[in-house]
């Protein structure tokens, strides 16, 4: 079973940008996406045989996560049961009869770090709801997590230490999940290997690769059997993040 993840930054954006295509050639069987930044009713997207799921944000252009299926889930989840943390738009649980896929777009931290107690409460929140998940059955948790994890996960590690993304914060954050039961799928099976997944839009830093890794497979380690082969897609352009993929066996 074939699944992609994408941060698209903005899905009507890269609609533009021949996203059909790309899905059509990539083939999934799910695709995740994150910041969609748009109501479902903003947009009428035409993707034969797949089922959509949408969560939006409450705020129009904003944030947003989606979940494009060929198989109909078992039941679908908006949010985390969280007040506080479920108004964006980041969590949505598509649960399958061998499996929960979680799709996150994790809050950004900001500059100066302004937004990192609400950063910190998702993640926490994110890892108990992954945890009572796993109980049931593995957990594939994906999407732009919003951390660099190690410093092979970032060209320039030592000028951002402490900046959004690759704080010590947020980094054990992510570490405290691992150690909670849970594999970073792409690092598991690639563990010297350096490859990034975002690139900021400024400096060239795509065509110097100057990147961070921030998008992820997690797996919980009860779903370790299932892992097949995983990759991060550099050469698929139309958003500032290439899609990432994991590949499992069911």
């Amino acid at each position: 079973m074939k699944l992609i993840s994408w941060n698209v930054n903005g899905l009507r954006a890269v609609v533009k940008k021949d996203f059909q295509a790309t899905v059509a050639d990539l083939n999934p069987d799910v695709i995740s996406i994150q910041e969609t930044k748009l109501h479902q009713d903003q947009i009428d997207l035409e993707l034969p045989g797949y089922h959509q799921y949408f969560y939006d944000a409450e705020k129009k252009g904003y944030s947003g996560t989606a979940v494009f299926t060929k198989e109909k889930p078992v039941n679908v989840t908006r949010g985390l049961g969280i007040d506080e943390l479920d108004t964006e738009g980041r969590t949505l649980t598509v649960e399958y009869p061998e499996f929960y896929l979680i799709d996150s777009y994790t809050p950004n931290s900001q500059q100066k770090l302004k937004r990192l107690d609400f950063r910190m409460k998702y993640d926490d929140a994110l890892r108990d709801y992954m945890k009572r998940l796993s109980e049931d059955k593995p957990v594939i948790l994906c999407g732009d997590l919003n951390v660099a994890h190690e410093e092979i996960d970032i060209k320039n590690d030592k000028t951002n230490h402490k900046n959004p993304g690759f704080s010590d914060e947020e980094r054990n954050k992510f570490s405290e999940l691992l150690d909670n039961g849970f594999i970073d799928t792409f690092r598991y099976l690639h563990p010297d290997e350096v490859k990034y997944s975002w690139w900021s839009y400024r400096f060239n830093a795509r065509a110097n690769n100057a990147g961070w890794r921030i998008d992820y497979f997690v797996i919980s380690n009860n779903g370790k059997n299932m892992i097949d082969s995983a990759d991060i897609l550099t050469d698929i352009t139309g958003s500032d993040h290439c899609p990432i993929e994991l590949n499992i066996n069911l």
